[in-house]
């Protein structure tokens, strides 16, 4: 009867520790663990408004853009109603093919009215914000160059003959881009941004003596919040550090603020949006921000985005 006691202590001793494993195997089945997935769709398009996001063409895929600017809305800033509030005008407009080598990694070419700038970029994602926030952000580094075809003493006449040569007609954005997607409430992102251009012209702003540099450091902030499903409301904001820009009076500069709609109707993505901004890529609209809102001095105007697959 011992003999019998013990063993069937241990029996259901045994048991009882088998079936304990039994039931944390089925709760760790059961249990669904965070995966690490890429997130998607931080931003719809490779832009926010005017700033870049840090979204890239799919591989093998071509992204056409249409960028339009009106005139100004205000009567203050030349607009009103005898321009049908900006609508006769035409500030700037920009066409671009961008097309995506990898996943990550996209290169392209466009044209902007203003200064007839072409340029010349790539952009590439080098990290992915993760869905068990492993990796919190997403980070892409964007590059470009621009040339403008027009010559220089049309905008300036007092340059010399011979400072009009093809490498003062050249330009550059090198910037960082940091962004965070916060579920299905929005995103955020930062932009650290460098522009150069080759040549630029010796003012000096008269009320703190600071002259205006070939080199810029800008630092913008760009958010997307979900609306609805096919729906967002677009923010972005740039300031520009430079003295020379600071209450200038003869030369005036407003940091440049942007706020839009957008809505995604199948293959298309569609932005409407209001902008203090005339210039369209980096080396124009930060460096040259003469409008202000206060004056009326914003313009309304469109981005179309349309992703051609090969």
């Amino acid at each position: 009867m011992r003999n019998f006691l013990l063993f069937s202590f241990v029996l259901i001793s045994s048991f009882s520790v088998f079936a304990q494993d039994d039931i944390m195997n089925l709760l760790d089945e059961t249990t669904e663990k965070p995966k690490n997935e890429p997130v998607l769709e931080t931003f719809k398009t490779t832009r926010v408004i005017n700033a870049q996001s840090t979204e890239t063409v799919p591989k093998n895929a071509m992204d056409f853009r249409i960028t339009h600017r009106f005139g100004n809305i205000g009567a203050a800033s030349g607009g009103g109603f005898s321009s049908f509030y900006g609508m006769d005008n035409v500030a700037n407009i920009r066409i671009a093919f961008e097309y995506g080598i990898l996943e990550n990694w996209m290169v392209g070419v466009g044209r902007s009215k203003t200064l007839g700038n072409i340029d010349a970029f790539t952009k590439w994602r080098f990290l992915t914000q993760s869905t068990n926030n492993k990796i919190p952000l997403s980070l892409a580094v964007y590059l470009n160059a621009a040339i403008s075809p027009i010559k220089r003493e049309l905008f300036y006449a007092d340059v010399p003959v011979h400072k009009n040569n093809i490498l003062h007609r050249l330009s550059y954005t090198a910037q960082l881009i940091i962004a965070r997607k916060f579920g299905n409430i929005g995103s955020l992102e930062l932009l650290p941004t460098y522009v150069h251009r080759n040549y630029v012209k010796t003012y000096v702003n008269p009320e703190n003596g600071a002259g205006e540099t070939n080199g810029l450091f800008a630092l913008g902030a760009a958010a997307r919040i979900k609306l609805t499903k096919r729906s967002s409301l677009l923010v972005e904001y740039f300031y520009t550090f430079s003295e020379f820009r600071k209450n200038n009076p003869t030369r005036p500069y407003y940091q440049p603020v942007s706020i839009g709609y957008e809505i995604e109707t199948g293959g298309h993505v569609f932005h409407i949006n209001f902008s203090n901004a005339v210039g369209i890529i980096e080396n124009d609209f930060i460096p040259n921000s003469p409008d202000t809102w206060n004056l009326g001095g914003f313009k309304w105007g469109f981005n179309i985005s349309r992703v051609f697959n090969f």
